[in-house]
């Protein structure tokens, strides 16, 4: 894996209402004219984005956006697609024309508390126009008639400023603070037809290198090589397994070794692990008939070993004895209503930002719909649910 994943950069958008110069600014940032720029309004139609390094911070993904006030006949499913992205924002540009006196359309994007900076354009730093904008909004930046490379700088140091900031809440480690440097790990990978050839999925990845980062020593094997993993280890301080195997790890594992799985361990980085832990409880009360949101952060050909829509359906109604309704999102898609489902399942999300994550199980919240993970839920069908959260409360 040569480049950073996006799910692990920064998600920047670019908003505001249409012609206000948002793909203008975009092209002079990431330096391509990969934006169509015009001066007919509603010339962005879908989301344009650019994996990029901003340098000294590090890697981001600039979105540029379809515009507010797009009066066209797909102008409101445009928009949709725009407040689609908030959900994972780690913050934004919100581009006003300052000849434009509305501002409406900022005054509801300041709703999404999403953490900005509000950039107006075509006028100068100490024009009139200028002015008269400082005295309302005086956290404003002025750019040109025409955004050049000097006001692409300025964006960039005071975007950098921004997220620096933000990092003093930075993400939590995968295991870093779990145990101690030198500590000895054992992965246990299967490799079945879901495993994509030649390579191990992101998760698998980031504990890796998060145990090489905090130096740990880590040993690799699939399930079947689990047993004599074990006897050739001296000592062994944790065993992350996926959770398709949570069963089989279980009984070979010595009980006095803390054991979870990679799905957890996502699960306590990216989201509120206390939330997903009491939503696995709520099982207990569904019926037969009761609907189940399943949501997957990627897409994917499904297979007769598939996690989500095969093997989680199969060992649920084994477990409760119970029938239920599964519906499936995949990638960014969710639903608008959530009022009509009885229990949401989230997968680990390595393909996910933490900002998606977190803003989905506040929507959950807000509605009252219990939710949990792939991983939490499996541990909970193996019974082992107390035993694979052992190490987060130790």
């Amino acid at each position: 894996m040569e480049k950073t994943p996006n799910s692990l950069r920064k998600h920047i958008i670019i908003a505001g209402c249409t012609n206000a110069g948002k793909s203008t600014l975009f092209n002079a940032m990431t330096e391509q004219d990969k934006a169509i720029v015009s001066e007919i309004p509603g010339t962005t139609t879908d989301p344009v984005s650019s994996a990029m390094e901003l340098i000294p911070y590090g890697p981001i993904v600039l979105v540029d956006t379809a515009g507010f006030g797009d009066e066209s006949a797909l102008g409101a499913q445009r928009m949709s697609k725009t407040k689609e992205l908030y959900r994972k924002a780690d913050a934004a540009l919100f581009i006003h024309d300052a000849n434009e006196s509305d501002m409406s359309a900022y005054e509801r994007f300041k709703e999404e508390r999403i953490d900005h900076l509000l950039v107006m354009t075509k006028c100068t730093e100490h024009s009139e126009l200028a002015e008269k904008w400082s005295k309302g909004y005086p956290e404003a930046l002025f750019l040109q008639e025409t955004v050049n490379g000097e006001d692409a700088k300025l964006i960039k140091e005071k975007l950098i400023e921004l997220l620096l900031k933000q990092k003093k809440e930075a993400d939590k480690p995968l295991i870093g603070d779990l145990l101690s440097f030198g500590s000895r790990v054992l992965l246990i990978i299967p490799i079945d037809s879901e495993a994509p050839k030649g390579r191990l999925i992101l998760p698998q990845v980031q504990v890796l290198r998060d145990c090489l980062d905090n130096g740990m020593a880590c040993t690799v094997c699939r399930e079947t090589e689990l047993e004599s993993a074990l006897e050739n280890q001296k000592s062994i301080d944790l065993v992350i397994t996926d959770s398709q195997v949570f069963g089989y790890v279980n009984e070979r594992v010595p009980l006095e070794v803390p054991l979870t799985s990679f799905s957890m361990l996502l699960a306590r980085q990216k989201g509120n692990f206390a939330q997903l832990c009491e939503g696995v409880k709520s099982i207990d009360r569904l019926k037969d008939g009761s609907r189940i949101l399943m949501l997957e952060g990627c897409t994917h050909n499904s297979s007769h070993e598939d996690i989500g829509r095969v093997k989680i359906p199969l060992l649920l109604k084994e477990k409760t004895g119970k029938s239920f309704d599964f519906s499936y999102f995949s990638g960014y898609d969710f639903p608008e209503d959530l009022s009509q489902y009885d229990l949401a399942v989230q997968c680990g999300g390595c393909m996910l930002n933490r900002k998606e994550l977190a803003t989905r199980l506040v929507q959950m919240e807000r509605a009252g719909l219990p939710v949990t993970n792939y991983g939490i839920l499996l541990a909970w069908i193996n019974d082992i649910f107390e035993r694979s959260c052992e190490i987060f409360t130790s």
